[in-house]
């Protein structure tokens, strides 16, 4: 059985599109000591054959019907064999030279077996590829327990020290149990933020919601990480600061009136 220092997991549903770019953007990157996993959730386009095409590079791949993205991800964990778990989303890119940033850290970590977490900078991107803003931080508790200011795309995950620990994604949590997971921990996730650029996601997507900030709000107040009266601002805060957002890039010629009002109602 191999030892793999690192799995990448790409969750696909229908992703012809974007899915070869993804992949792309990892397989030059593999080692001896990184494995790629696919998990599909059974789709009807040409996903399956995509991944095939890429042969033995894809370590694991299986395609069966599931409930969602955090089902995918948990089936995954189970399937990965190294001892750190990044998700890649199939319409995100992973940066040159992130994989071996990634292993340089492992390698001249002392007891890196202890850490729980290890996260980077993504590059938010518009639809056209235009730089919008860099994303992610030290997930530091006095930040940690009132956002996730974290960027989860292309972050490393100890997965005996969560997931075995602490158990999988919270299915009932279809925007934000990758905050949800890691707030279990609270202020003893052992972490390591590297200054680095790592993977670079799309702008939209569900993440990119009022409905997102709604379940984060419901996921500080599960977890009683700040108090009712602070929660209920964190929410009216991030809400307003979510639609002025919107309305700027609108003016800023970076998304259309449509897509703006898409964003702004859902």
């Amino acid at each position: 059985m191999c030892n793999y220092n690192i799995s990448i997991v790409v969750a696909t549903y229908n992703a012809a599109r974007t899915l070869s770019k993804c992949l792309d953007s990892i397989i030059p990157q593999l080692t001896e000591e990184v494995e790629l996993v696919v998990v599909d959730g059974g789709s009807n386009d040409a996903t399956n054959e995509i991944v095939r095409s890429y042969g033995t590079k894809v370590s694991i791949h299986i395609s069966e019907p599931d409930k969602g993205i955090y089902d995918a991800w948990n089936k995954g964990v189970k399937l990965a064999r190294g001892q750190w778990i990044a998700f890649i989303g199939a319409d995100d890119v992973l940066l040159p030279n992130a994989l071996a940033c990634y292993l340089n850290v492992i390698h001249k970590t002392l007891d890196i077996e202890s850490y729980d977490y290890i996260c980077a900078y993504n590059e938010h991107v518009d639809g056209k590829g235009n730089f919008l803003k860099n994303i992610g931080g030290a997930p530091e508790w006095s930040t940690y327990r009132k956002r996730m200011n974290a960027a989860h795309v292309a972050s490393l995950h100890n997965k005996k020290n969560l997931f075995e620990m602490v158990g999988g994604y919270d299915l009932s949590f279809k925007i934000c149990a990758d905050y949800e997971l890691l707030l279990r921990k609270k202020d003893k996730l052992k972490f390591i933020f590297i200054p680095e650029h790592i993977a670079r996601m799309q702008i939209g997507g569900m993440s990119f919601s009022t409905s997102a900030i709604k379940e984060t709000y419901l996921i500080r107040q599960k977890h009683h990480s700040v108090g009712a009266w602070e929660n209920k601002w964190l929410f009216i805060r991030d809400w307003f600061g979510f639609k002025f957002f919107c309305l700027r890039q609108m003016f800023k010629g970076n998304m259309s009136i449509k897509e703006t009002y898409c964003y702004l109602i859902k």
